[in-house]
């Protein structure tokens, strides 16, 4: 038999996550398989698994029918236009919710560090300290204080003191009180007491019309009159949000079936438990539904499964969806032989994904003669790749091309094998894989990476005309694509030498000064400008008039002060409910403009300088096309922070270090986190190995060094710059050279050096083959720039 919801269309699925084949109504996927290389940080440490040799893609690139054709235009074109900054007030007029908001907040701001110390590591001296400052203020203090104390309650668990705690709160003051009544239904929920939480919640959006819990509450409400198994009461609840998007989340659907359950109804119950396991894979609530379906004796159908589990190999879950591919053809005796052999493959690329599928397995797979036939030869050719059996895998990409020439498995084993030879030095055939690529599949999510690569290779073979059409093409052809940039800078390099047309190379600068300031390539840009001076005006050649710059953003010269859910959310902060000052400002009408700097600046006002950097990146704007002036000076503030700043200059100082370059390294490293811990295990802001801490606190004279000492700021700097300074000094001095073994380690950076054909340092860096290690170069550099700009002489 085959699936009930068609084999042939679901199968098509499972490859998104490996990022080459869109599917309809999906965001393009980053690639995830470029060639993967182990090395050992010698300086620095940390060992790490860099993948791509090459800059990654994403997907923002136009098409190649969209894209208009790259042709020599005697008249030339138009440069790219700067992008213009729209800054504009967002003004709020007071209102008595803000005044009263606004006095609750001055009243709690001493609460603020208590609260938080409280939220993070609940030991009894906090309770006891914010228990204190609940009695010593009545009213809004001591409300805000009694909902600190229920919130690290629910945190460990303790649900009835919890909600205890919300009593009193909604109890002392207003201004928070639909936090209160909601957490303490919560609580009660948790705690089996369903009077006390349908009290609480009956009426609740008659009452906090405005509460960012008004559609929430129908549904634990709803929970509240299950646990009186009061079907009717649960269904009746949830009827205020039906039609609403509300009632599509996964949380109200999952009771709006047990309801249905409660009411013996199973037929509809069964229903919604198939529709939250297939359209709502990820959410706890699939999970749960599954197991309602087996104890109703209507579990998924093969169908339903297989969409499931591509949608976890999509999510790139790779064991789960491999277990569930495993256990369809396991489960169901009537599948067909077919569908069990095209189970077993993709069962076998999740054991590929995970490196737990060795070659002779592969081998074994069963031959088929659809779509799984070209993903079974795409296993085997990856197998070959990492066996270094060059042979082999050209063999089985020649295979593929002959038989499924427009398979999505040809264009990710193009890209794997172009990845490969890339990392092996053969340029030769890393061009040809990397070209027939974007030849066969123009639209694809790698075709930029590709065609950049192609390109590059190109002009390190000193290949010039052919790397100058690429270049060209790349800026044409793929305008906002991630190498836009990089094309742009090197095809200027091309116009100096050896064409010798200077005054078209600066045209190409002066657009990467235009549209990418603030971009790695932007300051090598300038750079150039200074060292030609003036030149000659000539029309700028025609790929330069498809040069997008990145969509300007509208920003806030200041925050909307009165707005009621902007009070609100640093009130939150100071009763220590983090959790909820981004749900509570996303509430507010036109925080899509100001919520981003609002939540960052709320973050960093109690320290937590990693969210408060984590939320102005979240803004979606591309601040570094932007010229600093006509940015309102708080986002670069906020984007490029300075805590730890004393330390910091004081051991820069001492061993002779930029500062700004060791900032511009935190930053990438740990975003200013003391307590980051990686899965390499290196720790603190500048992510030092155990190993390389002892090491550096031997020689600097630190007793009885212990790795937890890591995670204190001033020492893991002291260690750190102390660290960053060798590295240099191994290096000669050359940051990039210094940076790029950082990250990657000594050897392969000797190994590089040791080429010795790189003309320039840009050329090394462009050259790097990791792309984790190349973009950390980069953004290091780029950033230190920035900090200088900001800055320099304060």
């Amino acid at each position: 038999m085959t699936f009930a919801l068609g084999w042939k269309k679901t199968v098509m699925l499972a490859l998104v996550a490996c990022g080459a084949w869109p599917v309809a109504g999906a965001a393009a996927k980053k690639p995830v398989h470029a060639a993967t290389q182990h090395t050992a940080a010698a300086g620095h440490g940390k060992t790490q698994s860099t993948a791509t040799a090459g800059r990654r893609t994403k997907g923002a690139s136009r098409s190649a029918g969209q894209a208009a054709t790259t042709r020599r235009s005697g008249r030339g074109g138009r440069g790219p236009a700067a992008p213009q900054v729209h800054v504009r007030s967002v003004e709020s007029a007071p209102t008595p919710v803000s005044r009263q908001l606004s006095t609750a907040f001055v009243q709690t701001e001493q609460l603020r560090p208590m609260a938080q110390q409280l939220a993070s590591s609940r030991s009894a001296a906090a309770y006891a300290g914010v228990q204190s400052y609940a009695a010593q203020h009545p009213g809004e203090g001591a409300a805000a204080a009694f909902l600190a104390i229920g919130h690290a309650y629910t945190l460990d668990r303790s649900y009835g003191a919890a909600a205890g705690a919300f009593r009193q709160a909604a109890n002392a003051g207003t201004s928070l009180r639909d936090y209160a009544d909601y957490l303490g239904a919560q609580a009660a929920v948790q705690n089996h007491d369903a009077g006390s939480a349908i009290a609480l919640l009956t009426g609740f959006a008659a009452r906090y019309p405005d509460s960012i819990f008004v559609t929430n509450a129908p549904v634990l409400l709803a929970q509240a009159y299950l646990l009186q198994n009061d079907g009717g009461g649960a269904l009746r609840a949830l009827a205020t949000q039906m039609g609403q998007p509300a009632a599509q989340k996964a949380d109200y659907l999952l009771v709006e079936a047990k309801a249905h359950e409660a009411q013996g109804d199973t037929a509809a119950a069964t229903s919604i438990f198939r529709q939250i396991y297939v359209r709502l894979p990820f959410s706890p609530e699939a999970a749960q539904s599954r197991i309602e379906l087996q104890k109703l004796n209507a579990g998924p159908s093969a169908g339903e499964r297989k969409l499931h589990a591509d949608a976890l190999f999509n999510a790139h879950r790779y064991a789960e969806a491999g277990a569930e591919y495993h256990a369809i053809e396991r489960d169901d005796a009537s599948l067909g032989q077919g569908d069990r052999d095209a189970l077993e493959i993709y069962a076998a690329v999740c054991d590929l994904r995970q490196k737990h599928l060795s070659r002779h397995d592969a081998e074994r797979l069963p031959q088929t003669s659809d779509d799984s036939a070209a993903l079974r030869l795409y296993i085997l050719a990856e197998l070959a790749r990492n066996d270094g059996d060059e042979a082999g895998n050209r063999g089985l990409l020649q295979q593929m091309e002959q038989r499924f020439p427009s398979s999505r498995w040809l264009e990710e084993g193009l890209y794997s094998s172009g990845n490969m030879y890339l990392i092996k030095r053969n340029s030769a055939l890393a061009i040809e894989n990397y070209g027939e690529l974007f030849r066969r599949f123009p639209n694809s999510t790698y075709a930029p990476s590709a065609h950049w690569r192609a390109a590059w290779l190109n002009y390190r073979n000193r290949n010039y005309s052919e790397a100058a059409r690429l270049f060209e093409e790349q800026v044409a052809k793929y305008p906002m694509s991630t190498e836009a940039p990089s094309a742009l800078y090197w095809r200027g390099r091309l116009f100096e030498d050896p064409e010798k047309n200077y005054a078209q190379a600066v045209n190409f600068y002066k657009a990467l000064d235009t549209s990418y300031q603030n971009y790695y390539y932007g300051v090598l840009a300038r750079e150039r400008l200074r060292a030609l001076g003036t030149q000659a005006a000539v029309a700028p050649a025609f790929p330069l008039s498809n040069v997008r710059p990145p969509p300007a953003p509208t920003l806030v010269q200041a925050l909307p002060e009165n707005d009621p859910h902007l009070i609100k959310a640093r009130l939150l902060a100071n009763a220590g409910l983090n959790d909820y000052i981004a749900p509570e400002i996303q509430a507010a009408p036109g925080s899509g403009t100001w919520g981003a700097l609002a939540q960052a600046e709320i973050y960093r006002s109690y320290g937590e300088n990693v969210r408060s950097l984590q939320a102005i990146k979240r803004a979606g704007s591309s601040f570094f096309a932007l010229p600093v002036p006509q940015v309102p000076q708080v986002y670069w503030q906020l984007l490029f922070p300075r805590p730890y700043w004393s330390d910091l200059t004081a051991n820069a100082s001492q061993r002779g270090l930029d500062p700004y370059l060791v900032a511009s390294l935190i930053r990438q490293e740990s975003e200013f986190n003391p307590a980051a811990v990686s899965r390499a295990n290196a720790y603190g802001l500048m992510q030092l190995l155990p190993s390389v801490g002892k090491t550096e606190a031997k020689k600097q004279g630190v007793g009885k060094f212990q790795t937890g000492m890591l995670l204190d700021p001033s020492m893991n700097l002291r260690l750190g710059t102390g660290n960053l300074k060798e590295v240099l000094d191994r290096f000669g001095g050359q940051a990039e050279y210094a940076l790029a073994a950082y990250n990657a380690g000594d050897s392969p950076v000797r190994r590089w050096m040791a080429e010795n054909n790189y003309k320039d340092i840009p050329e090394f860096v462009e050259s790097i083959p990791y792309s984790e290690t190349r973009e950390y170069v980069q953004s290091i550099l780029r950033n230190r720039e920035m900090y200088r700009q900001l800055y320099n002489g304060q």
